[in-house]
């Protein structure tokens, strides 16, 4: 059964590779992850062709959800997601903390939760605080 797939997307290659780095420390083998960093220069900032190039690569019948750092980011995700609407039902943009958020969608995802309750999981590590763990 395919799981959820994420896209991580941030201004920074390394923010974004070093999330998937932390990510592949839940041991989800299954829940497949990739970066969206930087821009084709290599230079500080956003691509909407990494975007669309990085949910290609890891697209799901279950679909994909897309996290980012910046508003820009977000910005480029929903064109991002315009760009491919042969694959609209089965992309999402989780409005949560980048880093949290990823992580929690990868345990979830494993999980073999659907697109919307990854979502909704990673949209929750936007009001974790000390007393939840």
């Amino acid at each position: 059964m395919p799981k959820v797939s994420i896209v991580v997307i941030s201004h920074s290659k390394q923010l974004a590779e070093g999330i998937v780095e932390l990510v592949s420390q839940t041991k989800q083998k299954d829940v497949v992850v990739a970066a969206a960093g930087g821009t084709e220069e290599g230079e500080i900032g956003t691509s909407v062709e990494k975007i669309t190039n990085a949910v290609n690569e890891v697209y799901s019948e279950a679909g994909v959800l897309l996290l980012f750092d910046l508003g820009s980011a977000f910005m480029n995700a929903e064109l991002a997601v315009e760009m491919l609407a042969d694959m609209e039902g089965n992309l999402q943009i989780a409005d949560a903390p980048i880093v949290e958020g990823t992580y929690i969608a990868a345990v979830e995802a494993g999980m073999g939760r659907s697109l919307e309750e990854v979502k909704i999981a990673a949209e929750k590590a936007k009001t974790w605080n000390k007393t939840n763990g």
